[in-house]
């Protein structure tokens, strides 16, 4: 089995991004899958140019992007991607736009089809902060998310994919008082077992009681 891990290179004036530091440093096989990484650049149409190719040349049976969401305080796997581009600030290409569809052809929401209450209970389980998201943004990180379900649906019916997004770590809220963060090896040691659940769904063995 093969997962492809991505991340994104820093933006908004950051100078570390920790979700493709935490995707770097992912061990190369986890629960018996192979993992393939690869960094994205946090600009719409780039990013959702490289993970198409990614996904057509890798061809993983499972695909999951990590982002940054500052202000969050723990791991966050994501249930649902919109068909919406709305940027508050301009992407790493410059471009913003607002109120405008990812792909005419879409539906308005997609959802991931990882075992994403699973992948909560077992992050949960082994003692880092995690919980279920419902909002993935209308950044850049949910154009990824909506564009990869939007593949898996037309072209991949059997490929599993979603996204996931962690917390800023401790040198980036420094002069972000009462901003919560997270380590850069709990955040790597907590996408590792969100990983190994995914590939245990995937092998159809049995991860834990969902979440209600």
């Amino acid at each position: 089995m093969k997962v492809l891990a991505t991340g994104f290179d820093p933006f908004g004036g950051e100078s570390i991004n920790p979700s493709w530091e935490a995707v770097r440093q992912l061990p190369d096989w986890i629960a018996g899958a192979e993992i393939r990484k690869a960094r994205l650049r946090t600009a719409a149409r780039a990013a959702e140019e490289t993970i198409q190719t990614l996904m057509r040349e890798e061809a993983p049976q499972i695909v999951l992007c990590v982002g940054q969401a500052g202000g969050r305080f723990g791991v966050t796997p994501e249930r649902v991607a919109l068909n919406l581009d709305d940027f508050r600030i301009p992407d790493n290409d410059g471009d913003q736009p607002v109120d405008t569809p990812i792909f005419e052809d879409g539906a308005p929401a997609l959802f991931s089809n990882l075992p994403v209450k699973s992948m909560v209970q077992a992050i949960r389980i082994a003692g880092y902060p995690a919980s279920l998201s419902d909002s993935a943004g209308t950044f850049v990180c949910n154009h990824v998310m909506y564009t990869i379900l939007y593949h898996i649906a037309k072209e991949f019916p059997a490929m599993r994919g979603g996204f996931l997004h962690v917390p800023f770590v401790p040198s980036q809220v420094v002069e972000r008082p009462s901003t919560p963060s997270m380590s850069l090896p709990d955040i790597t040691a907590a996408l590792e077992i969100a990983i190994a659940a995914a590939v245990a769904a995937y092998d159809g063995r049995q991860t834990g009681a969902p979440l209600s």
